[in-house]
């Protein structure tokens, strides 16, 4: 049949199974979206504030569903303000098409109003960019498009689309989607070598990263840990990977993870990576980390292996599927000794705070009474976030949404409405500090404009708390414009952008205030106002051994 390229577009969209696109209209993409007024019915279009908050949107609907998330922004600034959420997203890969149009193909080069070579600009933060030129090409690399971005290690694709290809015309052949199987690329040789490194460990440790969620691999590493009889870990990513109700589980590593997990791992014989890529916020001093132990990487790329941590042993292929053939190959092991040496760290290191006053740990701990843990938590970037990572218990996988690799302030609003649009019965809660709700506030608009049930709260110190945290122990409280003490009202803010609003101060107020917003069933902003001077503890100083692991405890023993 004769499609012009934008009914093209929208067709392949269509094939791939797309519900949901989220984006901002402009003068080059217009056909698209004439397109997609006419199958409105089909796809669903979320127009965001800013087409920053529609690449957010994209990433969380992706991480919340397991689905490639999609955006559409026009030439020129829209296309280049997708850049940041375009970079979230390779950095943690999480499967996103992002499609631009730019200007017919006569005008490119040629400086023309708002012309940008966006597949240049993208090139180092996408797996594949594309720019098409003819109406025959586009439907086969939309095809490729979701192919490369869900595959593998998954993550961002770009396609820009000339405005002419848009509007040309050209036969169109449906095609139905068929599913990559994952390829083995380990050999007999090193699964046998691995699961006998497995068996002989005396003190074996399990960290889960990200890898372990988009592969859907949370039940093998459950299987793998009770065989091993192993504590687990889990980078900021892996998060709901494994269980954090388990005994098993010890908490996050890394400069704000436990001191069991950091110790433990520290002097463990055997650690185990799965699906992680030993992140310097992970690993600390490189030269210092798991001095003791074997190590076992098993990833999809093959790119991780030995380039930060050299693995003694290593497996590449999808994690689901090396564990299933892994947890074949072991017999169950005892260790005994080992697992109550970690459960006397866990009693002696646990995570605390100040009960006498309202902070944030308190918050983040009476969401996760209220809402039995089955909450969906998207972050922004900061003190907030490693709060939410700590005293939230993660039962199950996609349920926690940050930005990890590139750590983007503004990020989790966006993602909040892409989560909940995605998983429209669950409760989606984005906890975001003062000075990240300012960055991206604006798409509020876009959740009360559609009615989209998110609950947005503010942790409000007043100030950018964890570059005021490291101001205070490492730059002699030299505190450089981080202080955010000014007239802004937030609550004010929501009310005006159509939202529900309530004020916290207290203890006693916060439990109140979170039923009262799940009742509400439409978009609230729970501020919730702390001291300035609260910290994230323990933490570990930039470069140092993980194990040098500190907390207020510690500070004040040496009178600091």
């Amino acid at each position: 049949m004769q499609l012009n390229g934008s009914e093209i577009v929208v067709e392949c969209l269509k094939e791939q199974g797309v519900d949901t696109v989220f984006g901002y209209p402009g003068g080059t993409i217009l056909n698209v979206y004439d397109a997609l007024y006419k199958h409105s019915d089909e796809i669903r279009h979320i127009l965001t504030s800013h087409e920053q908050g529609a690449a957010h949107a994209a990433d969380g609907y992706a991480r919340a569903t397991g689905r490639v998330g999609v955006c559409l922004a026009t030439s020129g600034p829209g296309a280049t303000n997708l850049v940041t959420g375009i970079a979230t997203a390779f950095m943690d890969s999480i499967p996103l098409v992002a499609i631009t149009a730019n200007v017919t193909l006569p005008q490119l080069g040629k400086d023309s109003f708002q012309e940008v070579d966006i597949a240049g600009v993208t090139m180092p933060i996408t797996k594949h960019g594309y720019i098409v030129k003819k109406v025959e090409d586009l439907a086969p690399t939309l095809r490729r498009a979701f192919e490369i971005a869900r595959t593998g290690r998954p993550g961002p694709v770009l396609v820009d689309i000339t405005k002419d290809v848009t509007a040309a015309v050209c036969e169109f052949e449906p095609a139905k989607v068929k599913a990559e199987e994952p390829k083995k690329a380990y050999t007999e040789p090193e699964m046998v070598r691995v699961a006998e490194l497995l068996c002989k460990a005396k003190k074996p440790f399990l960290m889960v990263g990200g890898g372990a969620i988009l592969s859907g691999a949370s039940e093998e590493v459950a299987a793998l840990a009770e065989l091993l009889d192993a504590p687990v870990c889990d980078t900021l990513m892996g998060k709901g990977a494994f269980d954090g109700h388990s005994p098993r589980y010890t908490g996050m590593i890394g400069m704000h993870g436990t001191k069991t997990s950091n110790l433990g791992v520290s002097e463990c014989d055997l650690l185990v990576a799965l699906g992680a890529r030993f992140s310097d916020r992970v690993v600390g001093n490189p030269k210092c980390f798991a001095q003791h132990a074997r190590i076992v990487h098993i990833d999809i790329d093959a790119a991780e292996i030995n380039k930060t941590i050299r693995a003694d042993e290593c497996l590449v292929g999808d994690l689901k599927l090396v564990l299933q053939d892994l947890n074949a190959r072991i017999t169950a092991q005892h260790h005994a000794d080992w697992m109550a040496h970690i459960g006397e760290m866990k009693a002696k290191y646990p995570l605390r705070y100040e009960e006498d006053r309202l902070s944030c740990p308190y918050v983040i701990e009476e969401i996760d009474r209220i809402t039995e843990g089955k909450a969906v938590i998207t972050t922004d970037v900061g003190q907030h976030q490693m709060w939410a990572a700590q005293f939230f218990h993660y039962s199950r996988p996609r349920t926690f949404l940050s930005s990890g690799g590139l750590g983007t302030m503004g990020y989790g609003l966006g993602a909040c409405i892409g989560a909940q649009v995605g998983r429209p019965d669950d409760i989606c809660i984005n906890i975001a500090g003062d000075g990240c709700f300012r960055m991206n506030m604006n798409e509020l608009a876009t959740a009360s404009r559609y009615n989209i049930p998110i609950i947005q709260v503010v942790i409000n110190n007043h100030v950018l708390g964890m570059v005021r945290q490291w101001q205070t122990l490492f730059y002699g409280k030299r505190y450089s414009q981080t202080v955010l003490n000014d007239l802004v009202d937030f609550c004010k803010v929501a009310e005006g952008l159509g939202c529900e609003a309530i004020r916290v101060t207290k203890r006693e107020e916060v439990a109140p205030a979170i039923e009262k917003a799940i009742a509400l069933k439409k978009p609230v902003l729970i501020e919730c106002v702390i001291p300035e001077d609260d910290k994230v503890f323990p933490m570990v100083p930039a470069g140092k051994p993980i194990s040098d692991a500190f907390d207020a405890e510690d500070l004040a023993a040496k009178g600091e």
